[in-house]
């Protein structure tokens, strides 16, 4: 992406509540620690947070913290599965070639 590129700053801040969200689907984060660690106001998180509940990306745990969504954990689980798949098909094309089969 070059400098002149026009991005949506709402979009980044979304999305970097998101990424802060990684590694605490069980517990979860609360709307004051993700203000603190992304330095911004308690009602832009929430801004961000009903965004991202809204396209089904997080969710509010039953104590009041929010985590990543299941749907969005299965996409990431999905590009594991690909990524996978394909090595697996790279590594049999390289055996075969590796034999000499058509």
């Amino acid at each position: 992406m070059t400098e002149s590129a026009r991005v949506s700053n709402s979009g980044i801040k979304v999305l970097r509540v998101l990424n802060a969200l990684k590694g605490h689907t069980l517990s979860g984060l609360s709307n004051g620690d993700l203000a603190k660690g992304l330095n911004e106001s308690p009602a832009t998180i929430n801004r961000c947070l009903n965004t991202l509940i809204a396209e089904n990306f997080a969710v509010k745990l039953d104590n009041g913290r929010y985590a990543q969504s299941i749907a969005f954990l299965q996409s990431a689980q999905a590009y594991t599965r690909e990524i996978s798949e394909q090595t697996a098909r790279i590594a049999e094309l390289n055996q075969r070639i590796a034999a000499g089969s058509r």
